[in-house]
């Protein structure tokens, strides 16, 4: 398998995302499980087939593309593989020296944004983020490796990656967060995703409150050969500041409204490109139980 890795990291997009639709479809015929999901939570998001559609062949581009962003050296620069949209809003937010949290869902090439991220400000403000190890040693390896470049720091997500994230967030820098995945038990709060309750994290507002930081939404735009052609460019990364109201409403107290908060921004990010997120994710489930608690994230503010 890790040859398998290593021969497609070297492949162009070109061959990876059409091979990527043949191996997104084949998950959406063989697996029932995958197949209901995706059906069921594009209709309660109110798409329609041929986004559903477009997003089975999405899913399999995002597995397809990872090798060779994984394997990608530290010492070529993205440049104008990459086009910005909105980079002026991180660099206000970054210019208020409070500490800047990026939220990003599990939308077209998230893995690109950190990279992006790190290239561009990494050497203003490094970038901290979380990171699950995966279960197959050469794997994990890999994912290590790729994720810790310039500009980019990683930490486990455990007590000490929280720690972690704070103190990077009270020296002025940067933390990554994907915040619509199912938190650990009691790390969340149920809360309204797309007009259903979803086990929603609570770190994220926790963060914001405990630290002041400004807050921007990122997205990572997969483009398709046509625009790539046209664009000169095989991503669009797109930065967007969260208003005061809003990341007022997101350092709320109340877990409640933080939480719900945290979905809307989740929604409307989503909403902007919903063929390339991944529906077939089970956002509905309840939580796993972890020995980290909401109660480690609260105590963590003082390490």
């Amino acid at each position: 398998m890790s040859r398998l890795f290593f021969l497609l990291s070297s492949w162009p997009l070109a061959v990876l995302h059409p091979l990527g639709s043949v191996l997104g479809w084949l998950a959406y015929l063989l697996s029932p499980s995958y197949r209901r999901h995706v059906r069921a939570h594009t209709r309660q998001a109110g798409l329609g087939w041929w986004q559903r559609w477009q997003a089975v062949a999405h899913a399999g581009r995002m597995v397809a593309e990872l090798p060779r962003l994984w394997a990608w050296p530290r010492e070529v620069p993205l440049g104008a593989r990459v086009r910005w949209e909105g980079a002026e809003a991180i660099d206000q937010a970054l210019d208020d020296s409070r500490g800047l949290l990026i939220l990003t869902p599990h939308l077209g090439c998230f893995e690109m944004v950190a990279m992006a991220y790190a290239e561009r400000f990494g050497p203003r403000a490094p970038m901290t983020a979380l990171y699950r190890p995966a279960r197959q040693a050469w794997l994990a390896q890999v994912m290590i490796d790729a994720r810790s470049r310039p500009g980019l720091n990683t930490s486990p997500a455990t007590l000490a990656g929280v720690r972690a994230m704070l103190r990077a967030l009270k020296r002025g820098e940067t933390v990554g967060i994907l915040p619509d995945q199912v938190p650990p038990e009691g790390m969340g709060q149920w809360a309204p995703f797309f007009g259903r309750p979803a086990y929603t994290m609570t770190m994220a507002p926790k963060l914001v409150a405990q630290t002041g930081c400004a807050v921007v939404l990122m997205r990572g735009e997969r483009l398709g050969p046509w625009a790539r052609w046209r664009q000169g460019c095989e991503y669009v990364v797109h930065a967007q500041r969260v208003d005061a109201a809003m990341a007022a409403q997101l350092a709320s107290a109340d877990t409640a409204q933080s939480t719900l908060t945290l979905n809307q921004l989740m929604e409307s990010t989503i909403m902007q490109a919903p063929e390339q997120y991944l529906w077939g994710y089970n956002r509905y489930k309840g939580p796993r139980a972890e020995a980290l608690t909401s109660a480690d994230v609260k105590g963590g503010a003082g390490a």
